[in-house]
């Protein structure tokens, strides 16, 4: 029994000495992570946009970029302005461009290996209402543009029965109905910056796409007249950043070359499997 007690008191001192040292060698220092963040307030128009710098303690701050960023507005300067709402990739408020890519501040992880600062911008050429908030009016605008419901010539029974799809319609839609509208992909394709103003994008051709493959649909024809024009589709160049950079992992560029290809007929829109109604 002495030597039991004896023994544990061995061990306890033992592990306060590795204890100590552990201390003393600033292994259990805060370790910290500089951000350096795009800064402009409408309410200063004589003051140029600038980068600020912050220095987060992560010992005590989620993983994500989106969990820095709170702590900075919580802690540090309740200025600081973005969007965020979900925080699990899923509604796309909190896009930005961290690191030189687009993606979501929620579902970024923060790179705590590296010593240089984290450069967040907004998404790229889009207006800029405040800090990290781009004005999205011309990017929605251009969703509605493309009608995105389902549209029947005969609804004399809308909602009082279901439209029957068949398995191998509904897999067609895989890939694209989880398209969160965040605007990554249109803000990282060169011709969207050129063209906005009449290139649809990415994100918004894809849900065009969408619904026209959509086997309920009854309004293929129209949807493809409405895009015949030289910009609203044929100014993708296939540079694929739209597909690099999508948080969701879906392949927008594709979606496009669908578009085409019933533009140009060389394709056309399958009979559905089983009548809708």
């Amino acid at each position: 029994m002495a030597n039991s007690l004896q023994l544990l008191k061995q061990s306890r001192s033992l592990l306060s000495a590795q204890v100590r040292s552990f201390h003393a060698s600033g292994a259990l220092q805060a370790k910290t992570k500089k951000f350096a963040i795009y800064r402009w307030n409408p309410d200063e128009p004589g003051k140029k946009p600038w980068m600020q710098e912050y220095e987060v303690d992560m010992s005590t701050c989620g993983p994500m970029v989106l969990d820095a960023l709170i702590k900075i507005k919580n802690e540090m300067d309740p200025t600081l302005t973005f969007r965020r709402s979900c925080r699990e990739g899923i509604c796309g408020s909190c896009a930005m461009n961290i690191g030189g890519i687009n993606t979501l501040a929620c579902i970024s992880k923060v790179d705590t290996t590296s010593g240089k600062a984290t450069k967040i911008y907004p998404l790229p050429h889009m207006y800029v209402v405040k800090d990290l908030v781009p004005d999205m009016n011309h990017f929605y605008n251009q969703y509605k543009s493309i009608q995105p419901w389902l549209q029947r010539k005969n609804e004399v029974n809308m909602g009082e029965q279901q439209y029957l799809q068949s398995i191998k319609d509904r897999d067609k839609l895989d890939g694209l109905y989880e398209c969160i509208l965040c605007a990554c992909c249109s803000t990282s394709c060169p011709s969207y910056w050129w063209n906005g103003d009449k290139y649809l994008g990415p994100a918004v051709l894809m849900q065009a796409y969408r619904w026209i493959i959509d086997s309920r649909d009854e309004a293929t024809s129209e949807r493809l007249e409405r895009m015949t024009d030289a910009y609203s589709v044929y100014r993708c160049h296939t540079i694929m950043n739209c597909t690099r950079t999508c948080p969701k992992g879906l392949n927008p560029g594709r979606a496009i070359a669908e578009v085409k290809k019933l533009l140009s007929g060389l394709a056309k829109k399958e009979a559905p499997g089983l009548n809708a109604a």
